[in-house]
C-alpha cells in the first residue's frame, strides 16, 4: 500500500498550489480521503475530507472558500487546490485514506507547503 503526495513547494502570499495523492495497493474507491497538515512545533490538524463517490467534501474553517479537495477514482489520485495562501498555511502536508468498512487506515510520507510573506 502507498500514498504518494507531490506537489508542494515554495510560493508567495496569495498564490497558488495544487497538492496531488496517488494511491495503490489498495481499492481507492472504498476509502475515503483526506489532507491533514502539520506546522513546526504544533499537532497535525484535518484540512479536508472528500467521500468515496466526491460527493460530499468537508474543510477546516481555516481554509474553507481557498482550498478545494476532489478525487479521480480513475487514476487513484485525490487531489488539494489551494488558493490564496497564506503564511499561516506553511506546513507539510500528508494525505490519508480510510475504508469504509474496515477502517483501515493509511497515510502518506508528507509534501512541504512553505508561504513567504
Amino acid at each position: 500500500v502507498q500514498l504518494v503526495e507531490s506537489g508542494g513547494g515554495l510560493v508567495q502570499a496569495g498564490g497558488s498550489l495544487r497538492l496531488s495523492c496517488a494511491g495503490s495497493g489498495f481499492v481507492f474507491n472504498n476509502y475515503v480521503m483526506s489532507w491533514y497538515r502539520q506546522a513546526p512545533g504544533k499537532e497535525r490538524e484535518l484540512v479536508a475530507t472528500i467521500t468515496t463517490t466526491g460527493v460530499s467534501t468537508n474543510y477546516a474553517d481555516s481554509v474553507k472558500g481557498r482550498f478545494t479537495v476532489s478525487r479521480d477514482n480513475t487514476k487513484k489520485t485525490v487531489y488539494l487546490q489551494m488558493n490564496n495562501l497564506k503564511t499561516e498555511d506553511t506546513a507539510v502536508y500528508y494525505c490519508n485514506s480510510v475504508a469504509i468498512i474496515t477502517r483501515w487506515k493509511y497515510w502518506g510520507q508528507g509534501t512541504q507547503v512553505t508561504v513567504s510573506s
